[in-house]
């Protein structure tokens, strides 16, 4: 039996930084490989581990400030405590508005949200996140709705863990169809 593997010669970066949710980082990470693309952890440094929230580490390939948005067909923000701290870095924001622009994904689920906020890039976009970043998304401009995943374009967003299985669908819904 030979395994599908609709993503073959794609490229995705994913943010990773101290305290970053684990099942969001490491189930997107996994499946993307598993439907053949290419994955790129990036931190605020290269080749440091990072702890997860719940103690699982994850060694970035390499460092944010280095990435570009041209090199990747989309771009992955876990939550956690992670992204409050991330969302401070002007360069990530620029990369996320690079991402924005081109209209490539943007997949951020649960306090992930946190980084397209900062980056001005939800005015106007359906999303959902976590209930606790509900009003940052409100006050973003962003159209907030309650579900397991919401697509607009080239965003994808969940809520929290348990919405994974629908998160990971809605980027391979994204990805197969540019």
């Amino acid at each position: 039996m030979t395994a599908q593997r609709p993503l073959d010669g794609k490229k995705i970066l994913v943010i990773v930084g101290d305290i970053y949710e684990d099942l969001e980082l490491w189930y997107p990470k996994l499946r993307l490989i598993e439907a053949g693309a290419e994955v790129v952890v990036a931190g605020p440094e290269a080749e440091v581990t990072y702890a997860g929230k719940n103690g699982y580490p994850c060694k970035s390939d390499a460092a944010l400030s280095d990435m570009q948005a041209e090199n990747f067909d989309g771009l992955v923000v876990p939550g956690g405590f992670m992204p409050d701290k991330l969302r401070r870095d002007s360069g990530i924001l620029k990369l996320v508005r690079d991402f924005d622009s081109a209209g490539k994904l943007i997949a951020a689920i649960c306090h992930g949200g946190w980084i397209p906020i900062s980056a001005g890039v939800y005015r106007d976009v359906k999303v959902t996140g976590s209930l606790g970043i509900k009003d940052d998304l409100v006050n973003a401009g962003a159209i907030w709705v309650d579900e397991p995943v919401v697509i607009d374009r080239h965003h994808v967003s969940s809520r929290k863990p348990d919405d994974l299985p629908d998160f990971c669908i809605g980027m391979l819904q994204v990805l197969c169809s540019e």
